[in-house]
């Protein structure tokens, strides 16, 4: 059985969850209760969860994760490639709710 984590919020919190993810497909999944956050790429599913129940003081549900690779691109010729990014998609149980245009809480 898993040790229960603490819901104190913790400096390394703030290393996991980087910024919200806000494009036309995560506000839609607000809808079903699901909020998307960039984290960190070494962050696990249960790290995402305890941090993001520390800092917004929510209960998590469930949470999904996704790698976007980087692009390949060029820029006046010369090749480079953009980073890799994580996002952990967040489905909060029924009546909780993240405004992230607050800001996380103190």
């Amino acid at each position: 059985m898993a040790k229960k984590q603490d819901k104190a919020t913790d400096i390394r919190h703030y290393d996991v969850v980087l910024a919200p993810h806000i494009t036309e497909k995560s506000t839609m999944m607000a809808e079903h209760n699901a909020v998307v956050f960039r984290v960190a790429g070494g962050a696990s599913k249960p790290e995402i969860k305890a941090a993001v129940e520390a800092l917004f003081g929510v209960t998590v549900k469930n949470v999904n994760t996704i790698v976007t690779k980087g692009k390949t691109k060029k820029w006046k010729g010369q090749p480079y490639k953009r980073s890799d990014v994580k996002k952990a998609i967040v489905t909060l149980a029924e009546g909780q709710s993240i405004d992230i245009t607050e800001g996380v809480r103190a």
